[in-house]
């Protein structure tokens, strides 16, 4: 019972906390990650990879691993009492760097453990959290281990533990929301049918008035014919042993019999638009779906993020891409904090900035779930599911900037862009390049077509100074010249890209001598017109002590 320290616990292996503990080990934060199970679990259950999901994986280093394992997700084909519906072809605007993907929930979490394992960090498995207790400068938890019980000091606890979170009940935070009456079952099996691959298959059959009666989705999987298949429940007496006893959280895999190839079968046959043949099930489960909201995802040294702090239906697979985004926007605050160099508040921007997202997602899905449509667009539609519309405006570290006029705003996703020419390559660079060089803020110092003397590159220089003193050093700084721009400033020894194709004045329609701030986790923290070395220093003063 002898007590150890970390700087930060993670309670849960899935892939939010893994996430989380792979980013706080990339910024060389000491991190525990536990998990109650004992091994990883083999299932298909969240497969569905978000556009955005993709971008944080390759901030993160790990996309390269992701994009050999996964498929594309393509569109969805929809029938309804047996007849083609609409066909929806899941296309993004060229710039996007990424498409949809589709990736089984236990592959994802290998890629993730086998990444964090390359910062020296492994999942002590089969060790489960009994309680914890805080004070000012510590959390402290108390643990079953294999070895037996434990103690472990930490400077912070993330709970990452999912929808029946021992770290949410722990620090009395409310969850408030309600079950759906449905029961469904989950299947990872082979389907031989002649609908087109890489393509989701959603067929419903309606009652009378109209209403569902019937449901099958089949989603496309790494492997010959795989699908990871979801059905109703079948009409007759429920089981007990489901989850859903009175007071707890009704969401996730059930307990009891799983469906079998006979039962999946079944469903095809009265669904399926083509003849089809179930095989090869490699796993099944009833499950229940429930849609809650945790009421803070902050408690003095404790966090939540995941399923812990929101769970809803998973239509259009946003659950486990909104957890990463949770871990993403948490990690890189902490190591601040840690290393002492947060501004006041920095921890706070977590819950202001993230639980809103949390809202927003449960709302929308909920919605989706009862049949209401959205009134948007197609592709503001498919934007908003890709995670790419997810923005921070208006929060602590994104009040209203100086820029007028067109591109991003404080607080949107910082674009990417290509055609970028460096002096060194002989071919073009990504913007995203640029930021992903360290796991900083970077700043892009914009330089217009007018002529550069060593006044312009000693202001940008002077600019560069003043924010790596502000940031503690943690920041990168790149030029940034217009296309027709004749040469660098004469005298610039700061690392410098041409837009040559014109591609960043497109999507940051930016000034001559602008500087854009773009946060660790990939969103525009501001965006100065002609700023002065004083005030980039104050901007930088928000996340910064």
């Amino acid at each position: 019972m002898d007590d150890t320290e970390t700087e930060v616990l993670v309670v849960g292996a899935g892939p939010v906390g893994l996430t989380a503990a792979a980013e706080l080990r990339r910024r060389g934060v000491g991190c525990r990650i536990v998990d109650r199970l004992d091994r990883p679990q083999p299932y298909a259950k969240a497969v569905g990879i978000q556009p955005r999901t993709l971008e944080v994986w390759e901030a993160m280093g790990l996309v390269g691993r992701v994009l050999d394992e996964a498929v594309p997700l393509l569109g969805q084909l929809a029938f309804v009492d047996g007849e083609p519906g609409p066909r929806l072809e899941l296309e993004l605007p060229a710039e996007v760097p990424y498409r949809f993907a589709a990736l089984p929930q236990d592959t994802t979490e290998r890629l993730l453990t086998e990444h964090l394992a390359g910062f020296g960090t492994r999942v002590e498995r089969g060790t489960e959290l009994l309680g914890l207790d805080q004070d000012d400068e510590h959390v402290r938890a108390e643990l079953a281990t294999p070895d037996g019980p434990a103690v472990l000091r930490a400077r912070y606890v993330v709970g990452c533990d999912g929808a029946h979170s021992r770290v949410r009940r722990a620090i009395g935070v409310d969850f408030a929301g309600d079950a759906f009456p449905e029961r469904y079952m989950l299947g990872d099996v082979e389907v031989d049918w002649d609908l087109p691959r890489g393509y989701g298959v959603r067929c419903v059959r309606r009652t009378g008035d109209g209403a569902p009666d019937d449901v099958l989705v089949c989603i496309p999987l790494p492997g010959r014919r795989r699908y990871r298949v979801s059905m109703l429940v079948p009409s007759g007496p429920q089981d007990a042993a489901d989850g859903a006893a009175a007071g707890e959280v009704a969401h996730g895999l059930a307990g009891g019999r799983g469906p079998g190839l006979a039962d999946i079968q079944a469903v095809l046959d009265r669904l399926s638009p083509r003849p089809a043949t179930a095989g090869a099930l490699r796993w099944s489960s009833a499950f229940r779906i429930s849609h809650r909201l945790a009421d803070r995802y902050r408690v003095g040294r404790v966090f939540l993020a995941g399923d812990a702090a929101h769970i809803h239906p998973p239509t259009g697979a946003q659950g486990m891409n909104t957890g990463v985004q949770d871990a993403h926007n948490l990690a890189w605050k902490l190591a601040l904090a840690l290393r002492g160099a947060a501004a006041e508040g920095l921890l706070d921007s977590y819950h202001a900035e993230r639980h809103p997202v949390g809202a927003e997602v449960v709302g929308r899905t909920v919605r989706h779930a009862r049949g209401e449509a959205d009134a948007d667009d197609l592709t503001t539609v498919l934007l908003r599911q890709a995670q790419l519309l997810v923005n921070y405006r208006g929060g602590p570290l994104a009040d209203e900037d100086d820029a007028t006029g067109a591109g991003p705003r404080a607080g949107d996703r910082a674009p990417d862009c290509t055609g970028l020419e460096r002096s060194l390559t002989a071919f073009p660079q990504r913007l995203f390049d640029l930021l992903r060089v360290g796991p900083h803020h970077a700043l892009l110092l914009y330089t217009g077509a007018a002529p550069g003397g060593p006044a312009r590159a000693e202001h940008l220089h002077a600019l560069a100074d003043a924010a790596r003193a502000a940031a503690h050093g943690l920041l990168d700084v790149h030029a940034v010249l217009a296309g027709d721009a004749p040469a660098p400033p004469e005298g610039l020894l700061l690392p410098y890209a041409r837009d040559a194709a014109g591609a960043f004045r497109t999507a940051y329609a930016p000034a001559d001598g602008e500087a854009f701030l773009v946060r660790p986790d990939g969103y525009l923290a501001a965006r100065l017109p002609a700023p002065t070395p004083a005030a980039l220093t104050g901007r930088l003063r928000r996340t910064f002590r």
